[in-house]
This record gives structure tokens, sequence and C-alpha cells, in this order.
């Protein structure tokens, strides 16, 4: 099943830019997922369980060794090309 995911991270703390780049580029190293970016999210398509793995794993690595933060996500079980429109 494909899935598109919006996520949003928020590293609370004033230095939050390389906390968020971090994690992004994180996600990147995962083959098969199709990702975009702008200023408020990131969005992540693909294969169900690659989708959630590869967030859960780049997710628990930022609660670990980054600052507190907050992530917000929206999944759909839809498959959206990550950075297109779309008519509905």
């Amino acid at each position: 099943m494909q899935v598109a995911v919006e996520i949003s991270y928020y590293p609370l703390t004033p230095e939050y830019e390389r906390p968020i780049i971090t994690f992004i580029q994180d996600l990147k190293q995962t083959e098969g997922l199709r990702i975009a970016t702008n200023q408020l999210s990131t969005h992540i398509a693909g294969e169900y369980d690659l989708v959630m793995n590869s967030l859960q794993a780049a997710m628990k690595r930022c609660m670990a060794d980054g600052p507190k933060g907050s992530f917000v996500l929206k999944v759909l079980n839809v498959e959206i090309e990550p950075g297109k429109t779309i008519e509905v």
C-alpha cells in the first residue's frame, strides 16, 4: 500500500535549523522514499512499511540525540507525489 506523509518537526531550541536539516538528511538516506520539503513541512511518499519504519528510526534519533521537540504529522493512504498539486 502506498502512503503519503506530511511531517513538521519543531525543535524546542533557538538553534532549530540544524536539527531539522539533520532529520531531513537522515530521511533522504533511505532508498525508495520520495521526499519534498517546503518552508513548513516535509512530504514523504512510498510503500507504507518503508515510510513508517524510516520515520520511526529518524524520529527516534532526533529524540535521543537532539533537543526536545515536537513532531506533527498527517498520514494519507493515497499515492501523492511530494511537492505536486493534485485536483480533488
